[in-house]
């Protein structure tokens, strides 16, 4: 929402539409902005269905032929958004973003070993000599925490959280600046979650980005150096993530109530169901499951201080 130093992606006025029969549209992404800086981790958080995924696929060119997009992504001077299809495939998938995917299966060739798909990733993206590529898939697969025994599987042969670390090890080849990583914790054990977090995390390091997008608050406390919240298709709160976490903690009432509604808090769910993309209310998105609302909120909040909320918490005790 603001300018940052350093910044390595910046979004401006994202927006996503889909277009379905009998002339209905559903507003995925409306009026998204944020920048991300280089060596930063970003959060992008949110209950399931909220846009988080369709923006990872906005800035890669990645949405079906139904969708629309408009709006700039720049990427060290490239606008993802404006790039046609070549230009994605040659100068900016897996060489300038690197995508952890949330569905691995789909994105695994089915009929090549893991061990093959690696080999080849490590040929297309890195200056890594023949003779030394067999050595440097397997070194890419142990930073994903992928078992070594299991290389010379299918990807049929995977189960779901190995499909997650395969993927992952083929993301992380390439050592892109920018990294978009689409829960990439999915199926995997709390102590799985932890390393490939830490892992994600080490992939900041000289001044590559990490868009982590997920629903596990947890792993997002551990890494993240900011985090956003996505609402009904917009960003309703961006807070540094000691903040958030800590104290005074998020000043929404949608983002306070997703933190009240871990376990390890107030285990108190957020009371009501998301509004159905293709339907969204007039004004606040968020007003029908708000206790806070009033009639300012029959206007959509424009973000202010970080937040886009017509009645935001001051402070936390």
């Amino acid at each position: 929402m603001n300018d940052r130093a350093g910044t390595l992606l910046s979004v401006r006025g994202l927006t996503v539409r889909f277009r379905l029969p009998g002339g209905r549209r559903v507003a995925a992404v409306s009026d998204v902005g944020f920048d991300l800086a280089a060596g930063e981790c970003l959060a992008l958080v949110g209950e399931s269905g909220c846009g988080k995924s369709v923006l990872a696929s906005a800035l890669l060119g990645l949405l079906p032929g139904n969708a629309e997009a408009s709006g700039t992504a720049l990427l060290d001077g490239l606008d993802l958004l404006a790039a046609d299809e070549r230009t994605l495939a040659r100068r900016v998938r897996g060489r300038r973003v690197g995508l952890v995917p949330q569905s691995p299966a789909a994105h695994l060739t089915p009929v090549r070993t893991v061990r093959a798909q690696l080999e080849e990733t490590v040929r297309e993206l890195t200056p890594v000599p023949r003779g030394e590529r067999r050595a440097a898939a397997e070194a890419a697969a142990a930073r994903a925490a992928f078992p070594p025994g299991h290389l010379d599987r299918h990807p049929h042969e995977l189960s779901g959280g190995l499909a997650q670390r395969a993927a992952t090890a083929l993301a992380l080849v390439g050592d892109a600046p920018l990294l978009l990583a689409d829960e990439p914790t999915t199926g995997l054990d709390r102590a799985l979650v932890d390393r490939t977090a830490d892992e994600l995390r080490r992939h900041t390091d000289d001044g590559r980005g990490l868009l982590l997008i997920t629903h596990d608050l947890a792993a997002a406390e551990r890494i993240a150096d900011r985090v956003a919240v996505m609402y009904a298709g917009r960003i309703v709160e961006v807070a540094p993530a000691a903040r958030f976490f800590g104290a005074p903690g998020p000043r929404h009432p949608y983002a306070r109530g997703l933190l009240d509604a871990l376990p390890t808090r107030a285990f108190a769910p957020i009371p009501g169901l998301p509004p159905e993309l293709s339907a969204l209310p007039d004004g606040c998105a968020f007003a029908p499951r708000c206790a806070r609302v009033t009639d300012a909120c029959r206007t959509v909040p424009e973000p202010r201080d970080g937040v886009a909320c017509h009645h935001p918490e001051e402070s936390r005790a």
